[in-house]
């Protein structure tokens, strides 16, 4: 669709080699980024109740995303029900990750996080077990009313709606159980000691598994080609798994490689999910709405009772994924050279290596974990689509520079949300604007590179500008308020 701003581009990209011309997105754009620091773990104003009698027991069941965004989702959903067993004084039992036929993933929360780091963490705002007590172990929940479903709480709930609605089955039953606990919890209006337990479960309670950590540090020790743990992100991340000191095979006079990562949505749920069309014709639309109708018939149901807008109107509006195609004019309208090293969250794009191709020519040195881990040393992951995807989580959040194609994506909002909280300012995040992106596209038969190159800048270099959370945004994409991290000067 943009072979004229390809061709662009690579010319573009030849330039920038012969000058040794490099990219001022490898650092943050606004200095106001370091003054924000986590204090979400030290001035807690939350009340413990370890004093206090428990209202009982509280079930969780959390449903998972799609693929990559499984960690992310259930992640969310843990730290909202850390919040909902304290507005209820409830003896939590830890989470469990419901099974689905899309991403066929029997991961539990203590193969992913460590359980009694989580635990010992919260253990002053909530009272947590692994199981629940035997002699409630047979009880019918859902015969005695205690069966809590997304249909009883409204979407974006008030805090005073779990108290009204829940509260009374908890006291009279003596148990509660969420099934498939969806984001149910609003952010806002929430009191700031509960949006603090939020940022404190997200950001300190959740601690990969070792197994995770130990692979997740080969993947990043080989991205840069050096062995020392650079920043509070790898500490948080990696913990004990990178060297303090440099190996005695690490050469002195090598230096570390910078490298980009880029969560590029676009896998065939994301793709056919969109409605989109990207270019593949008649076989393309046949597949994505054979897709949609094996994977998603509560769409194919709405989409029968409802008026459909057309493809191109859905791009105008900034509603399709990017392509491939679409990233590489990105990355290289941002200045980053063609020998750039850039690691591929993920790897399952829709249409393979042919789709990819565009972006290869432009950007030759992509690689995935596939390329980087032995078979051997991805073996105990595979088939395990949420593993694979925190290997993911860790390679992107230390990277020196992350790129996400679709801001709504949750993997993506949780890792930029991260590298806020932890980066000190030197983790910037590029996110490109999709409806204003697909206006400055649009013209792709006249716009001059350097026209395009402005445009583009400007759009990524907006999106940077260091602002408080706005009300009913997501704390944890982002952390920057009062109850998440302090400011200084």
């Amino acid at each position: 669709m943009y072979g004229r701003l390809l061709n662009l581009a690579s010319t573009a990209l030849a330039e920038k080699e012969l000058r040794h011309d490099s990219s001022t997105m490898w650092g943050e754009q606004y200095k106001q980024a370091s003054a924000w620091k986590p204090c979400a773990e030290k001035t807690s104003t939350i009340h413990q109740r370890k004093h206090s009698k428990s209202s009982g027991f509280m079930l969780v069941s959390a449903n998972g995303g799609l693929n990559q965004q499984r960690v992310a989702r259930s992640c969310l959903q843990v730290c909202n029900a850390i919040v909902v067993a304290y507005l209820l004084n409830a003896t939590l039992v830890l989470p469990k990750f419901l099974y689905s036929n899309v991403w066929k993933d029997l991961s539990q929360f203590g193969e992913i996080y460590q359980e009694d780091y989580f635990m010992n963490i919260l253990k002053d705002e909530v009272n947590m077990v692994k199981e629940l007590p035997f002699h409630l172990q047979s009880v019918d929940i859902e015969a005695i009313g205690s069966l809590i479903t997304d249909a009883d709480i409204r979407k974006e709930a008030k805090p005073t709606d779990f108290i009204e609605t829940v509260l009374p089955l908890l006291q009279r039953n003596g148990i509660v159980h969420f099934l498939g606990f969806g984001n149910r919890l609003g952010f806002d209006p929430l009191p700031s000691e509960l949006q603090r337990l939020r940022c404190k479960c997200n950001f300190h309670a959740l601690k990969f598994v070792p197994k995770i950590q130990e692979v997740g540090s080969l993947l990043v020790r080989r991205l840069r080609k050096y062995d020392l743990a650079l920043s509070e992100l790898d500490e948080q991340l990696l913990g004990n798994f990178i060297p303090k000191n440099p190996s005695k095979l690490q050469q002195p006079s090598t230096a570390r490689s910078k490298y980009l990562a880029l969560h590029l949505r676009f896998e065939i749920d994301m793709v056919a999910y969109s409605l989109c069309e990207f270019g593949g014709g008649e076989n393309e639309r046949q597949e994505l709405q054979a897709y949609r109708e094996s994977h998603f018939p509560l769409l194919i149901e709405r989409l029968k009772k409802t008026k459909l807008v057309s493809p191109a109107e859905l791009r105008k509006l900034g509603r399709c994924p990017l392509t491939p195609e679409e990233a590489a004019l990105v990355l290289s309208s941002l200045g980053f050279r063609r020998g750039a090293y850039i690691y591929l969250a993920g790897s399952d794009i829709y249409g393979g290596q042919s789709r990819m191709q565009p972006f290869t020519d432009l950007y030759p040195n992509l690689v995935t974990k596939e390329d980087l881990l032995m078979p051997h040393e991805l073996a105990p992951f595979r088939n395990f689509s949420s593993q694979l995807a925190a290997l993911d989580f860790i390679a992107c959040a230390t990277a020196d520079v992350f790129t996400m194609t679709d801001s709504g994506s949750q993997l993506s909002s949780l890792v930029s949300g991260y590298r806020v909280y932890y980066g000190g300012g030197r983790a910037p995040t590029l996110r490109p604007n999709k409806k204003r992106l697909a206006a400055i596209l649009s013209e792709n038969a006249t716009i001059k590179w350097k026209g395009f190159e402005e445009r583009v800048r400007k759009m990524i270099k907006e999106d940077q500008r260091v602002r408080t959370r706005g009300f009913g945004r997501s704390i944890y994409r982002q952390p920057r308020s009062p109850e998440c991290m302090c400011k200084g000067n």
